[in-house]
């Protein structure tokens, strides 16, 4: 796994978050995460196009209750602008999922609800076009974000928010060792009007090494064309 550049603290402030002992933590900022087969490179406005092409493979577009459903054509642009005011915003910093062999975009990922002060970020806002999924990709991604959240800066937990209906998401939150917090029913509207309940899950720092293992376990298992466990 390769790290690109060094991640620095807004305005080079680092923040103190004591829970047992004294924890840097900081903000995050662009950087290029690189490992297994895939590169995730900040998101930029002129990734938009090769969004939309993975959004149309399969028409992963039409999964209508998760975010990929606004990058429906004619809508992509209020996706982009949504995510680029959450990065500036600082509550959002938004990737794309290249992979290397093809140099092809095949998907997008984020860290969101982004709280520097007490260590927390989610992981979410995630889709990969169809012809990925069911392979390692989800697992490298979830890799290296994770190790970047809690390795590089320092995070003390880790989120994740799934619809109600995305049953194949909150089983794969599952296998990779999240716990599930709680379930907030009646959360938040979808986009059609109904009420989604949101799945919460976590993990948080002491958790890290053995979810650690288990992804590195699975990647070896799928990177050697078996089946992880």
């Amino acid at each position: 796994m390769i790290i690109y550049g060094r991640v620095a603290g807004v305005n080079g402030e680092r923040l103190n978050v004591r829970e047992g002992r004294g924890v840097d933590v900081q903000a995050p900022q662009p950087i290029v995460l690189e490992g297994y087969g895939i590169q995730l490179e900040p998101l930029a406005p002129s990734h938009l196009p090769a969004l939309v092409s993975a959004a149309g493979d399969g028409e992963v577009w039409r999964t209508w209750y998760v975010s990929v459903a606004d990058l429906e054509p004619g809508r992509e642009q209020a996706w982009l602008d949504l995510a680029l005011r959450g990065q500036a915003e600082g509550h959002m910093h938004v990737w794309v999922v290249r992979d290397r062999a093809s140099d092809t975009i095949i998907g997008s990922t984020r860290f969101h609800d982004i709280v520097v002060p007490i260590g927390r970020v989610d992981i979410g806002f995630t889709f990969y076009a169809s012809r990925w999924q069911g392979t390692h990709v989800n697992t490298a991604c979830k890799r290296l974000l994770l190790a970047h959240a809690f390795e590089s800066l320092g995070a003390q937990a880790v989120g994740f928010r799934v619809d109600n209906l995305n049953a194949r998401s909150q089983r794969a939150v599952t296998a990779i060792g999240a716990k599930l917090d709680g379930i907030l029913r009646h959360w938040q509207a979808r986009r059609d009007g109904s009420v989604r309940d949101q799945y919460m899950y976590s993990i948080v720092a002491a958790e890290w090494p053995d979810v650690r293992a288990r992804l590195d376990a699975r990647l070896a298992a799928r990177l050697a064309g078996g089946r992880p466990t």
